[in-house]
């Protein structure tokens, strides 16, 4: 039998995010977007024609600590599970979350599965006391904001 041992790890930054001051603070759906389009939509990665699915960071005064890449999925399904959204939020002590993800079809209507996904993980936030602030979809120009539509209780 191979031999197993455990590791240490940590969480490593993998790259700096600079923004302008107005940006430091995400409260609203509108900083949330120019975050998105400064630093997702233009990064290597990212992929306008499949899903993907970006957790941002926010510290108890709703500062920008970071965000992560939770998932990339097809072009119009996504795999998100409660584990992955909050795994760097705990580790990071990141106080609030704000999901976001795009819509290749260019459409940010929010379909029946992003919306029971969205209350998912509301409740698994309100476990581990990581407040899901909003999630926006992005389509193209426009954009949605769950909270914004009332899907927040």
């Amino acid at each position: 039998m191979k031999d197993f041992n455990p590791k240490e790890f940590k969480v490593v930054a993998l790259r700096e995010c600079p923004v302008p001051d107005e940006m430091k603070i995400c409260a609203e759906p509108q900083q949330v977007v120019d975050y998105w389009r400064m630093h997702i939509a233009t990064h290597p990665y990212f992929n306008p024609d499949c899903e993907c699915f970006v957790v941002l960071l926010l510290n108890i005064r709703r500062r920008v600590k970071g965000h992560h890449l939770v998932s990339i999925g097809t072009m119009d399904t996504i795999l998100v599970h409660p584990r992955e959204v909050f795994s760097v939020a705990v580790a990071m002590k990141a106080a609030y979350i704000v999901l976001i993800h795009n819509h290749p079809s260019g459409d940010p209507t929010p379909s029946d599965a992003d919306i029971k996904v969205t209350r998912d993980l509301i409740r698994a936030g309100q476990l581990l006391k990581i407040e899901v602030t909003d999630h926006v979809i992005m389509g193209n120009p426009e954009y949605s904001s769950l909270r914004g539509l009332g899907y927040f209780f």
